[in-house]
């Protein structure tokens, strides 16, 4: 199977998924502030790695994940009802931890920034 194709089954996967957890799934267990970054589908579409990024603390995130664990069967069913394929993939859902290894990153750079700011400030007054 191409991977121009893969790439499509997996960006309308993420768009079914996204619409799920935000509009559709009543779970109370599923954090408001859920987002789905990244979609992978096998090449044989019997699996789809959902990577899922929830803001929050680690109960917030690992209450999320119980509550997709326990809608995985609707999820699949949105899926299999709004692509036609020969198989519906099974969704596997993954915390994606990307966002706050960027958010870390960035707040070590201005610190760091900060901290040469301040240094040329004090060689200044000398």
């Amino acid at each position: 199977m191409s991977l121009k194709r893969l790439g499509r089954i997996s960006e309308e996967i993420k768009r079914i998924t996204s619409n799920a957890i935000m509009t559709e799934l009543k779970d109370p267990r599923i954090s408001p502030m859920t987002s789905v970054t990244e979609v992978e589908v096998t090449r044989d579409l019997r699996f789809a790695k959902i990577y899922i990024s929830v803001l929050g603390n680690q109960k917030d995130k690992e209450e999320t994940l119980k509550g997709l664990e326990s809608g995985k069967g609707f999820i699949r069913k949105e899926i299999g009802e709004n692509l036609n394929l020969r198989y519906t993939p099974e969704p596997l859902f993954y915390l994606d931890k990307s966002i706050e290894h960027g958010f870390k990153i960035s707040k070590l750079l201005n610190e760091m920034k900060d901290g040469n700011d301040n240094k040329g400030n004090s060689e200044d007054e000398q």
